[in-house]
């Protein structure tokens, strides 16, 4: 009877070691996905914040043009 004992016990053991081994390895797994997921996410984020900045850039750009073009064309007419 006290073989039987030890054995279960030493399963019951083995089970519970081999539980809290899954657990961690879940847990570190699951923690590396969200670290590379939140890598991504600040890339995507940074990729838009320039692009912002960038069609703000456009927009002054096309409004020198658009100044430089006026004048352009008010200094063709005064040479008329």
């Amino acid at each position: 009877m006290e073989a039987a004992i030890i054995t279960s016990l030493i399963a019951f053991g083995g089970s519970l070691i081999g539980t809290f081994a899954g657990i961690i390895t879940s847990t570190k797994l699951t923690e590396y996905r969200l670290k590379e997921l939140e890598n991504k996410v600040e890339k995507h984020n940074s990729l838009v914040e320039r692009m912002y900045l960038i069609e703000d850039r456009m927009n002054l750009s096309e409004e020198k043009c658009k100044v430089t073009d006026h004048r352009l064309k008010a200094l063709e007419e005064e040479r008329k």
